[in-house]
């Protein structure tokens, strides 16, 4: 599971870093934690976490404290959440995470990005069978502890599975143990660089080269939404 997932992410935010729309994404996250549990990272272990991604995204600290000024502005907007399945070409599918202030707004553009690039949106729920949601952590191994070591230590948190890919270490575990996952490393002094909810294919599907960079137009639409938080695909 882990090698070609994270090969999938790294090419995700590589196009997420040219097309410089990771800060907003980003930034948002972390507004809507801190409206919903306050802005005390220390006691708001989401906010904690949204801006850990954010500095291991090298995001300005100037930004996230803006971010978090904005939960409690008078102005400050009602995010919902919401989720986006469809087909595309080739046998790809997509689970698309939204995060808007406008609903009619962000189904529209869905549909419109689905339809001008030969895919469609199908009903909820109709794939979330397909893909398995995962907490996954990223960090690096500390030079003090056997991988046999860190998976004894992690597995009271949830831990399933923890892979070593180029030097990094993953670990994953069900989405229903993120937390218990993220406060095992909290307790152990082992810092995240990232620490997320994945959506991980359960059957991938093999592309050609032609085929993919079809796909990535679409991938490419898709994640150019201002709504759009993460996009998830079962490309292998």
């Amino acid at each position: 599971m882990g090698r070609a997932f994270e090969y999938r992410r790294a090419a995700k935010e590589k196009r997420w870093d040219k097309m410089s729309r990771i800060f907003p994404k980003l930034g948002k996250a972390i507004t809507v934690a801190a409206k919903a549990g306050g802005e005390d990272p220390s006691l708001n272990p989401t906010l904690r976490t949204a801006i850990q991604n954010a500095k291991a995204q090298n995001m300005p600290k100037a930004n996230i404290d803006n971010a978090i000024k904005r939960a409690f502005g008078k102005d400050a907007e009602n995010f919902i959440q919401e989720l986006y399945e469809g087909k595309g070409p080739h046998g790809t599918m997509f689970m698309v995470e939204c995060m808007t202030d406008n609903h009619a707004r962000t189904v529209a553009n869905m549909k419109w990005i689905f339809n001008k690039w030969g895919a469609g949106l199908v009903a909820p729920g109709s794939m979330e069978f397909m893909f398995a949601r995962k907490a996954v952590v990223e960090f690096q191994k500390p030079a003090n502890m056997s991988t046999d070591e860190l998976e004894m230590a992690l597995i009271d948190g949830g831990l399933e599975e923890l892979v070593e890919n180029d030097g990094t270490m993953y670990a994953y575990a069900d989405y229903t143990d993120f937390g218990s996952l993220t406060k095992a490393f909290e307790d152990m002094g082992i810092e995240m660089t990232k620490a997320n909810l994945q959506r991980i294919p359960n059957d991938p599907v093999e592309l050609t080269e032609e085929q993919m960079e079809e796909v990535e137009k679409l991938l490419d639409k898709i994640e150019e939404d201002e709504d759009v938080q993460d996009v998830f695909t079962n490309i292998a």
